[in-house]
């Protein structure tokens, strides 16, 4: 690991603070490198399309929209390719909460992904990509195959 000195003024210097307690980071250097990163990966973010990647799609759509349910499962089995797995939450009597994991060449995720939050009904979406440097050293798994960790991840 490299060491780097950088000079701050006190006022960015505050708003680092805040964005390291609100982060839950342990110190300033690990909300610098996070900071780094994340602005890295956007300067980066060339024409990238026809790189593999692995997204998560998450929407929230109004089940009683006339079809829309059906819409989408067919949606996602037209394109079960590219799926690894869905997680469905009922948040009230007539919404519901998707988070759809995918994988496919970032064109066709992006695609997919657009056609389901533009479905009439579909109030909000938000396509996220997992960065390629964050799944260094593992292999994408084959659909149907499932890595065990040994451990688990819970947030409230």
């Amino acid at each position: 690991m490299q060491r780097v000195t950088v000079t701050i003024d006190d006022e960015l210097m505050s708003a680092l603070d805040q964005y390291m307690e609100a982060g839950g980071h342990q110190n300033r250097s690990e909300a610098v490198r996070d900071l780094v990163r994340a602005g890295l990966m956007k300067k980066l973010e060339v024409d990238d399309s026809a790189r593999s990647c692995v997204a998560a799609l998450v929407y929230v759509y109004d089940h009683e929209t006339r079809q829309l349910s059906k819409r989408l499962m067919t949606d996602h089995h037209s394109h079960a390719d590219m799926s690894i797995a869905t997680l469905h939450i009922h948040m009230d009597e007539a919404t519901c909460l998707e988070v759809s994991l995918l994988r496919g060449l970032k064109s066709e995720v992006e695609h997919f992904a657009s056609h389901v939050i533009g479905e009439r009904g579909v109030r909000y979406g938000q396509l996220v990509f997992v960065p390629a440097d964050a799944a260094q050293g593992e292999k994408l798994l084959p659909h149907g195959h499932h890595h065990e960790s040994g451990h688990a991840h819970r947030s409230n």
